[in-house]
């Protein structure tokens, strides 16, 4: 296999395209669409939900800037953990020193981390417990797979997000995700990714035998045209599959950065994880150049993200 080059502006599109996208969001997380609709976003905003100043990311940023951290050394679910408890209990990686939202799934998570429990087995494997909350913060990951066969990509994705979320579900949507954030590194077109990723997701899931029930849950993925769906059919909740379909939806029906992020925020409700999510592959698509300058400068510790992004470029180049 040809390695696949990554430059340092791949880490800040990275970075960058999930953190704006989380910022925008913060300030309208919980909000309907319908609520939204009277007053739609069309620029950075602050206070609101959280009464925070415009910039603020959430635990989406958080715990993927602690991803990103651990991969600036060996890859180890251990040390991945560590940094999970650091945020959690010791405001690490957050945006204004102080934690103000992490997800029921993620608590439960870092509190067995906490206790010893080994990183992979830590999350809830229950088909209730497929929460968003792997999905947010998986994408640095890909960095460090990139280079890897699909069985590799997959297993080391699975572990990753089992750290929260053990479901398969909670996996597979981790593993399109990144398949696609693969295939815009290679430089390919967003359609022809969806198109392809239609034939290889489908088959590398029929390969190892995920159950015909759980496959065909992701059939507007795997089968339909998602971009042709209409947007009353998408949903912006906090349940992994909505949010990863709506981030495909806004990446595929907008043709720049800001226009994707935007449209994932005014969709409502989990406002901060659907831009983060898009956000992070229209980062890759357009480049961290083409966010709003406004954007950027109003993001909470821009620096520190900065000096993440070499890092890691330096670790994994």
């Amino acid at each position: 296999m040809n390695k696949i080059p990554i430059t340092l502006k791949t880490c800040k599109d990275i970075l960058f395209g999930v953190a704006v996208g989380d910022a925008l969001g913060v300030p309208l997380e919980f909000k309907s669409r319908e609520e939204i609709k009277k007053d739609p976003v069309t620029d950075i905003r602050g206070y609101g939900s959280y009464n925070l100043p415009p910039g603020t990311f959430s635990d989406d940023s958080s715990l993927t800037f602690c991803l990103a951290e651990a991969l600036t050394n060996d890859f180890d679910l251990n040390r991945i953990a560590q940094n999970f408890i650091n945020w959690r209990y010791h405001n690490y990686w957050t945006a204004r020193g102080e934690v103000f939202d992490v997800g029921i799934t993620t608590q439960s998570a870092i509190d067995r981390l906490a206790g010893g429990v080994r990183p992979d087995l830590a999350g809830d494997f229950g088909v209730s417990s497929n929460g968003n909350g792997s999905l947010m913060r998986i994408l640095p990951l890909l960095l460090y797979i990139r280079d890897k066969p699909i069985a590799e990509r997959y297993q080391i994705t699975r572990q990753v997000s089992s750290m929260t979320h053990g479901h398969v579900r909670s996996s597979i949507a981790c593993f399109y995700y990144l398949e696609f954030a693969l295939e815009l590194l290679k430089g390919r077109g967003k359609l022809e990714i969806y198109e392809l990723l239609q034939i290889r997701v489908a088959e590398y899931l029929q390969s190892i035998a995920i159950s015909v029930d759980e496959r065909h849950l992701f059939n507007r993925l795997l089968i339909d045209r998602i971009d042709l769906i209409p947007i009353e059919q998408i949903h912006s909740s906090g349940y992994v599959l909505h949010t990863l379909e709506a981030g495909i939806w806004c990446l595929l029906t907008t043709d720049n950065y800001k226009d994707a992020v935007l449209k994932a925020v005014n969709l409502g409700r989990d406002t901060d994880t659907t831009a983060a999510v898009t956000g992070g592959l229209a980062g890759l698509l357009y480049g961290h150049e083409s966010i709003p300058d406004n954007w950027l400068g109003a993001l909470a510790r821009k620096n520190d993200i900065e000096d993440l992004a070499e890092r890691l470029f330096n670790n994994l180049a």
